[in-house]
């Protein structure tokens, strides 16, 4: 058996009419930009997954060197993990924060 034909096919980029100034003022292109980054964050996740597999990996091929031996996969899980996840993706506070209150002219 090989490859279906007819994969979807993904576009790797941002959507181009996303405002992040005014995310609702396009609703589909809004839907748009959080399919990317939950794209994205799911492929940040699998290299992390793919890292560790490699990092078990080594420890158990290594032994006793695995310090010396597996330190440079060890650093590259680290800073593959950092940052990555639900959550942890730092978007500024006017996308998911509390809206402002309006203020009473007197």
């Amino acid at each position: 058996m090989g490859r279906k034909k007819g994969l979807p096919e993904f576009e790797e980029t941002a959507p181009d009419g996303f405002d992040p100034e005014n995310p609702y003022k396009d609703p589909v292109a809004m839907m748009e930009m959080r399919e990317h980054i939950v794209r994205e964050k799911w492929i940040q996740i699998e290299k992390a997954k793919i890292l560790r597999e490699k990092v078990k990996w080594c420890y158990r091929v290594e032994g006793v060197n695995h310090y010396q031996k597996c330190r440079h996969l060890v650093q590259q899980y680290l800073d593959s993990t950092r940052g990555v996840g639900w959550g942890k993706d730092h978007r500024p506070i006017s996308l998911h924060g509390p809206k402002p209150e309006a203020v009473e002219a007197e």
